[in-house]
């Protein structure tokens, strides 16, 4: 007995249906478009330059804030020390000193602020981090170290500069036309004072204790970055910097005897607080023709010297 075998119905065929459907025929791929390059973004882009890295690094100074606290302190020192060495001086009959000298004394403490802040620039980031961040946003290391220097050496620069012009303003109000006493040595006195018998501050004057002033401790600033950048370490690096700005004038106060004397007194004479008060006219060693600007220049090709060492450093490890 044979089973039925059910036959499925085959729907008629429409006319014209036997012809193939026309198909896609996948496109190839005709290569990178004219130019040579695999892809084009449509994003905009620019090469970057030195100046995208120095607004990074401005961004980054002033947006923390060891950058405001040290040098809100710093400027508290610089001119709160100067208004009361003026106020001091100002009460006395006679001036045994330059005009503008007392401006010393303040920014003698302020420059440790200064050296603080340079040192944290770089060490900040190698601590916390972040200088991994930095370095793969700016492949370029020299580019990101000479970005830090510029924006640390203007800001460091104009904050003290603004600091000690105030300073020299309140000295020069509160002193000048006090008579000076006869016991000083007339060759230590500038040529406006010699003639009047009066204090008056010359214009040599008021460039050391403003703009070269300013200078000294923005370079002593940028030595600290280098520094840091070397030593890699907050500590290690303040330490450093302590060390080179009090320990040769402190050393120098105990080579006294015969056979060392001479030693202390070109210790004395070369060290960075010796620069400092030769810039306002009171120098500790070298005479009182010493300005102050011979050991500028010495301190900026000290500084200089380090950067490079700190820019061969930065290019040569890994972080």
């Amino acid at each position: 007995m044979s089973t039925p075998q059910h036959s499925q119905a085959v729907p008629p065929v429409p006319p014209g249906a036997h012809r193939a459907a026309p198909q896609t025929a996948p496109q190839a791929f005709s290569g990178p478009p004219p130019g040579g390059h695999g892809y084009a973004s449509p994003i905009p882009v620019r090469r970057t330059h030195l100046g995208h890295a120095v607004a990074s690094e401005w961004t980054k100074i002033r947006s923390v804030r060891s950058t405001v606290w040290t040098l809100a302190v710093m400027f508290v020192l610089v001119v709160g020390v100067g208004l009361l060495m003026a106020l001091a001086l100002g009460s006395q009959d006679g001036l045994g000193m330059p005009v503008l000298a007392g401006g010393f004394f303040g920014l003698m403490l302020g420059q440790l602020c200064v050296i603080t802040l340079g040192v944290l620039v770089i060490t900040s980031e190698y601590s916390t981090g972040m200088i991994r961040t930095t370095l793969t946003a700016c492949p370029q290391r020299g580019r990101v170290l000479v970005a830090k220097a510029l924006v640390f050496f203007l800001l460091s620069f104009t904050v003290t500069l603004v600091a000690c012009a105030l300073t020299a303003f309140l000295q020069a109000a509160m002193i000048e036309g006090k008579p000076v006493p006869e016991y000083i040595d007339p060759q230590m006195l500038n040529e406006e004072t010699a003639a009047t018998g009066q204090a008056v501050a010359s214009a040599g004057e008021w460039l050391g204790a403003t703009v070269g002033a300013a200078l000294y401790v923005a370079l002593l600033g940028l030595l600290s970055l280098a520094v840091g950048t070397l030593l890699r370490s907050t500590p290690g690096a303040i330490t450093t910097m302590l060390g080179l700005v009090l320990l040769p004038f402190i050393v120098s106060l105990f080579l006294f005897t015969e056979s060392v004397r001479e030693f202390g007194e070109k210790l004395r004479e070369y060290s960075v607080l010796n620069g400092l008060s030769s810039l306002f006219r009171i120098p500790f060693e070298g005479g009182s023709a010493d300005t102050g600007w011979p050991l500028l220049w010495l301190l900026a090709g000290v500084t200089l010297a380090a950067l490079i060492g700190a820019y061969a450093r930065i290019s040569a490890r890994d972080v």
